[in-house]
């Protein structure tokens, strides 16, 4: 494995002394938010863990090598190479690593490249999911099939809110994966702090998200950990305009035929404009809030 991943400096001393290390994914950076923000974001979201006291390691794709921790001028990199960047799943990495190639990673690539570091909690900003309309273009994220197989507990702001969320929910009951809120009952749908739909529990405390991920791991159950953070009350959007911007968004893809890895980008791209950037804002404030609880958890996970 040493042939394909490298750990930064910072966190393989982390990692070597014990030290709580939160995972990051890298098409935020690339096929998330337009340059400069994308590098800005992702520099304060490291920051962000930091200051919450854990090891912050984006992960990401570069010549071929599976990087656990990214430099300054890594992250630059990606965020002014944008979408030509090759957006990398699990079913990309073969390739990419024996071409040389670069990947920006996504939630699955993450949860891979983290397990394989040793990293257990990854923070993001929202998973993939079922697609609207899945029941005839079967379109699912691989990020649900990850959830199901690899041991990382991931915080997020819930399932992208472009997606169908109950059936998003379903397919992690079917692999078994524990949907937690993290102070709430009720699933957040990225922008908004409410969805209509139930999460399996409600937890209030680091300690406790720490304990019920160490107890998942020790049973031999296998598969990661969903907890679902809600958007601080004052960055949430009002749910009609955000859904109406959603319904206009996916309107738009199916008309122009927009498929497959490029559909997420290009509605997330689309909703901003039709908010007039405030989905953009939004989603930078969540992930800053997914980052400090991830560390916070992390912590938690280390002192034992």
């Amino acid at each position: 494995m040493k042939e394909y991943l490298e750990l930064s400096p910072a966190v393989k001393a982390a990692m070597m002394a014990g030290e709580p290390v939160v995972a990051l994914e890298s098409t935020i950076i690339s096929h998330g938010m337009p340059y400069p923000q994308n590098v800005e974001t992702a520099l304060r979201v490291e920051e962000a863990i930091r200051e919450s006291g854990a090891v912050p390691a984006t992960i990401a794709i570069i010549g071929g090598r599976l990087k656990a921790g990214l430099t300054a001028d890594e992250i630059e990199y990606l965020g002014k190479k944008g979408p030509a960047v090759t957006k990398a799943s699990r079913r990309d990495l073969p390739v990419l690593v024996a071409r040389g190639a670069d990947g920006a990673t996504t939630v699955a690539t993450t949860m891979i490249i983290a397990h394989l570091a040793g990293i257990r909690v990854f923070a993001t900003g929202g998973i993939g999911g079922v697609h609207r309309g899945a029941e005839t273009t079967m379109d699912i994220s691989a990020d649900l099939e990850e959830l199901g197989r690899t041991p990382v507990m991931v915080v997020c702001a819930g399932a992208k809110a472009i997606l169908d969320l109950g059936l998003t929910l379903e397919y992690l009951e079917t692999k078994g994966v524990p949907v937690i809120g993290f102070g709430t009952e009720e699933l957040p749908a990225f922008y908004t702090r409410t969805s209509g739909f139930k999460v399996d529990y409600r937890i209030d405390t680091p300690e406790e998200l720490a304990a019920a991920f160490r107890a998942q791991q020790e049973m031999g159950l296998g598969g990661g950990m969903l907890v679902t953070n809600p958007i601080p009350e004052e960055y949430s959007m009002d749910p009609a305009r955000i859904n109406a911007a959603i319904d206009q968004a996916v309107a738009d893809s199916r008309r122009l035929g927009i498929h497959g890895k490029e559909v997420t980008p290009y509605l997330l791209a689309r909703v901003k404009e039709l908010t007039g950037g405030d989905s953009l804002d939004a989603n930078i404030q969540l992930v800053l809030n997914n980052a400090r609880l991830a560390a916070r958890t992390a912590k938690e996970l280390f002192l034992r």
